[in-house]
C-alpha cells in the first residue's frame, strides 16, 4: 500500500500577508496586495502594477552574517520554510541533523533579479563592487539548499525551474518521495523575487502582462472579459508535508491529505497554449486517477487564471472537457488577484489556499469580476468568497513551455 502523505505546516510571504494567519485572513477578506510599483521606475514600459512585498524585514529571520549571503530570492525561501516548520510544530536542529527531512522547492528564475542588480554594480566599481558570494546566490537551488543548511536537513534536497509551474510540482514530487518510502517529511515550496527592471521589463516586452492603467488591484482580473495579462509579483510560500503515521504520531495538526498528483508538456509553443486543451485535459484526469479521485467529488479547483485571454479561456474549457455536467457546480475560483503572480511560487501559495479551504470550508473568491466572458462560463466565485464545506480540492498550474502540473487534495 501506498504512504499517505500529509500537510502539516503553511508558511506564506505574500504581498497580501507574511504567515499562515494574516495571509489567510487576506484571503476571506477579499482584500488584494497588488500596487503599483514602487522598487524602480516603470515609466518606460507598458506593464506598472505588480505584488511588491513592501514591508520585508529579514532581520525578523536572519541575523547580518547569513544575510550577507542570502539574496531575497533565498530569504522568502528560507523564511518561508521556518514559518512552515513553525506552523507545523515540527522541531528541527541544525547541530543535529536527519537523513529522513528533505527540502523539495521550485522557482522560474531564482537569483536572476540579484544577478541583474549586481551586475550594473559591475558595471560602475568594475569586479571590487560586486558581491563576493554573488556566484552562491545566483543559482536556483540556492533555495532548498539553503533551507537543508539552515534546519539541517539532510534528506531528498531538489529545486526544480519549471516555469509557473513549479511550485505544484515541488508538492508533487516531494509527495512522491514520501509516499515512495525515500522520506518521512519534505518541506515543499517555492519562491520568487523577479521585480526588477530588466527581469520585468522582459515580461512586458512579450506582452503578457497587464497594461491597466486605473486603480492597481483591479490589474489582475481572471476570467473577466476585460482582462489583459498577468501582474507580476514576489514572494514564497512552504509547506511541511508528512508521511500520515508521521504526523499522527506526533499529533501534529492535519490541513489536507496530498492525493494525486500529474506533470506533463504540450510540446506545443513557449507562451501560447495548445489550441484543444487536450494536454491539460489529460493532465487533471491523471491527477484524479493517482488520487483515486472521481470528478465528481470534486468541489472546489483553485485555477491557473493567470489573467490573460487565451489561458483562462483555454483553461475554462479543459475543465469543462473533464468535469462534464459536474462543471456547472464546480467552484472554481482564480486567486492571483490577490497575490500576484509570483511565477515560480504560485503554485505553492495557491496549495495552500487549497488546503486552507479544506481544513476551513471556505471557497476563495476570484476578485474583480464585474463582465463575464462566455468562453469562461463557470462559477468563478465572483468578488466574495463563501463558507461552504470543501472535500475534494484540485490545484491547476500551468506555465511556459507548455508545461502542466495538476494536484489533488482532500481531507483526511
Amino acid at each position: 500500500m501506498r504512504k499517505r502523505v500529509v500537510i502539516t505546516g503553511i508558511g506564506p510571504i505574500t504581498c497580501t500577508g507574511i504567515g499562515r494567519e494574516a495571509f489567510w485572513q487576506s484571503i476571506r477578506a477579499g482584500r488584494s496586495g497588488i500596487s503599483r510599483i514602487t522598487g524602480f521606475d516603470t515609466t518606460e514600459l507598458k506593464a506598472h502594477c505588480g505584488g511588491e512585498i513592501r514591508d520585508w524585514d529579514p532581520t525578523v529571520f536572519f541575523p547580518p552574517h547569513r544575510l550577507k549571503r542570502l539574496d531575497r530570492y533565498a530569504q522568502f525561501s528560507v523564511a518561508s520554510a521556518l514559518l512552515a516548520l513553525e506552523d507545523a510544530k515540527l522541531p528541527w536542529s541544525r547541530e543535529t541533523p536527519t537523513h529522513r527531512v528533505g527540502v523539495s522547492f521550485g522557482t522560474a528564475l531564482g537569483g536572476i533579479a540579484n544577478a541583474e542588480a549586481e551586475h550594473q554594480r559591475f558595471l560602475k566599481k568594475g569586479s571590487r563592487g560586486v558581491n563576493p558570494t554573488l556566484a552562491l546566490q545566483v543559482f536556483g537551488g540556492s533555495a532548498h539548499s539553503n533551507i537543508a543548511i539552515e534546519c539541517g536537513f539532510r534528506g531528498a534536497g531538489t529545486t526544480n525551474s519549471n516555469s509557473c509551474a513549479s511550485g505544484v510540482i515541488s508538492v508533487g514530487e516531494a509527495m512522491r518521495y514520501i509516499r515512495d518510502g525515500f522520506a518521512d517529511v519534505m518541506v515543499a515550496g517555492g519562491a520568487e523575487a523577479p521585480l526588477s527592471p530588466l527581469t520585468f521589463g522582459a515580461f512586458d516586452f512579450i506582452k503578457t502582462m497587464s497594461r491597466w492603467a486605473g486603480d492597481p488591484p483591479f490589474a489582475c482580473k481572471p476570467f473577466d472579459l476585460e482582462r489583459d495579462g498577468f501582474v507580476m509579483g514576489e514572494g514564497a510560500a512552504s509547506v511541511v508535508i508528512e508521511e500520515l503515521e508521521h504526523a499522527q504520531r506526533r499529533g501534529a495538526r492535519i490541513y489536507a491529505e496530498v492525493l494525486g498528483y500529474s506533470l506533463n508538456n504540450e510540446a506545443y509553443h513557449m507562451t501560447t497554449p495548445l489550441p484543444s486543451g487536450e494536454s491539460v485535459i489529460a493532465c487533471m484526469h491523471e491527477a484524479l486517477a493517482d488520487a483515486g479521485v472521481e470528478p465528481e467529488q470534486i468541489d472546489y479547483i483553485n485555477a491557473h487564471a493567470s489573467g490573460t485571454q487565451l489561458n483562462d479561456a483555454n483553461e475554462s474549457l479543459a475543465i469543462k472537457a473533464v468535469f462534464g455536467p459536474h462543471a456547472r457546480k464546480l467552484a472554481v475560483s482564480g486567486t492571483k488577484a490577490f497575490t500576484a503572480h509570483p511565477l515560480g511560487a504560485t503554485g505553492a501559495m495557491e496549495m495552500a489556499i487549497c488546503a486552507l479551504a479544506i481544513a476551513e470550508g471556505f471557497l476563495p473568491p476570484t476578485l474583480h469580476y464585474s463582465t463575464p466572458d462566455p468562453a469562461c462560463d463557470l462559477d468563478v466565485v465572483p468578488n466574495v468568497g463563501r463558507d461552504q464545506p470543501v472535500r475534494y480540492a484540485m490545484n491547476n498550474a500551468f506555465g511556459f513551455g507548455g508545461i502542466n502540473a495538476v494536484a489533488v487534495l482532500g481531507p483526511v
